[in-house]
Order: C-alpha cells, then sequence, then structure tokens
C-alpha cells in the first residue's frame, strides 16, 4: 500500500463526504433532540454510512449490474430525494417526521454522506489502489466526519437557534442546487450513454 495513494484517496474521499457541510443539515434535523439522542443520531449515521461505504467498495459494480442499474439512474435516484429533503427545509415542511430520530441518522447516511459521488469515487479509487486502500481512506475519513458531527450540539449552542433558522434555508437551497445538478448530469449521462450504445448498435 502506496503512502501516496492513501493519502490521495484519503483527502479525495473527505472532501467528497464533507462533514463540516453535513453538520448544518444535521443540526438542522436533530434539533430539539438531547446531547444523547444526537451523538446516538451521529453514530448510526456513520455506520450505515460506513457499511454502504464498504458495500460499493467491494462488490459496487457487480451490485449495480446484478440489478441492471446504472450509475447515472443512481445519481437521479439520489437527487430526487435530496430535492424532497430541500423543499422539507426551506418550506418549513414535515414530510417525515414519523420518527425524527431515524430520520435524522437516514438522510445524512445516504444520500448525504454515502450518495452518489461518494459511490462512484470509491468503484473509480478501487480500480486504481485497489480495495484495502480505499477502506483504509474511508475509514479515517468517515472517523473524522463522526468526530465532527456527534460534537454538533455543541456547535449549535455556540452559533445559537436563529443563525442556524437561516442557515438551514441556505442549506436547503444549496441542497435543491445540488439535487438538481445530480439530476441533470445523471439525465444528461444517461442520454449520452444510450445513444452511444444505440450508434453502436448494427442496424
Amino acid at each position: 500500500m502506496e503512502f501516496e495513494g492513501l493519502f490521495y484517496a484519503t483527502t479525495l474521499l473527505f472532501f467528497i463526504f464533507d462533514p463540516f457541510a453535513t453538520v448544518p443539515m444535521f443540526i438542522t434535523l436533530t434539533r430539539g433532540q438531547t446531547q444523547k439522542e444526537q451523538v446516538t443520531s451521529a453514530n448510526k449515521a456513520v455506520l450505515v454510512a460506513g457499511m454502504l461505504f464498504g458495500i460499493f467498495v467491494l462488490i459496487g459494480s457487480q451490485l449495480l449490474a446484478l440489478f441492471s442499474i446504472s450509475v447515472d439512474a443512481f445519481r437521479i435516484a439520489g437527487g430526487i430525494v435530496l430535492l424532497l429533503m430541500s423543499m422539507e427545509i426551506i418550506f418549513s415542511l414535515h414530510l417525515s417526521r414519523k420518527e425524527e430520530t431515524s430520520v435524522a441518522w437516514v438522510i445524512i447516511a445516504t444520500p448525504l454522506l454515502s450518495g452518489p459521488g461518494v459511490i462512484t469515487t470509491a468503484i473509480l479509487l478501487v480500480q486504481l489502489y485497489g480495495h484495502f486502500t480505499v477502506i483504509i481512506a474511508g475509514v479515517i475519513s468517515l472517523t473524522v466526519t463522526w468526530g465532527v458531527m456527534r460534537n454538533s450540539l455543541a456547535i449549535s449552542q455556540r452559533v445559537g437557534n436563529n443563525a442556524i433558522d437561516v442557515f438551514s434555508k441556505i442549506i436547503g437551497m444549496l441542497l435543491a442546487a445540488i439535487a438538481v445538478e445530480f439530476i441533470m448530469r445523471g439525465s444528461v449521462d444517461y442520454v449520452l450513454n444510450s445513444l452511444s450504445l444505440a450508434l453502436l448498435l448494427p442496424l
């Protein structure tokens, strides 16, 4: 295992996991929870994200092929989920508050932490550096992410609820933009790949 490869993979995954961008969303989704409940949500979110990451590192390409799912389709699906979540935040809707603790860690785990970007990056990194290096890089990145998320309550207390309300709306808009980007990119790539395949097929 080369140190340069490990450093590159860890840095790239850390930027894609982007825990500092996830914290405002995590604070928003776990508002009203106690510190213990937030820590539990953070633990579950990172654990599930780690499991999903590990699965796609080991059998990502085979798993998508088994169900005849393209990465583009997965990207579109992730974009739709993010778009619905952003609408809930922007307009203060309550579409999924039946079980707030579960909603928090499920949404944070995927598609925020282990979204299409992480999955596709993991599959590409495996081809470059191998399974072991990518798994170690993912563990390091997720450990730092977990440390940031479990201290989100302290961040919330220092910043204040009003600031979080304003920031949450901004995060909602950013999520909507990311969602549209996922959907558009997935749609365009899907169409281009379909056209390329059609042109290669004999008439």
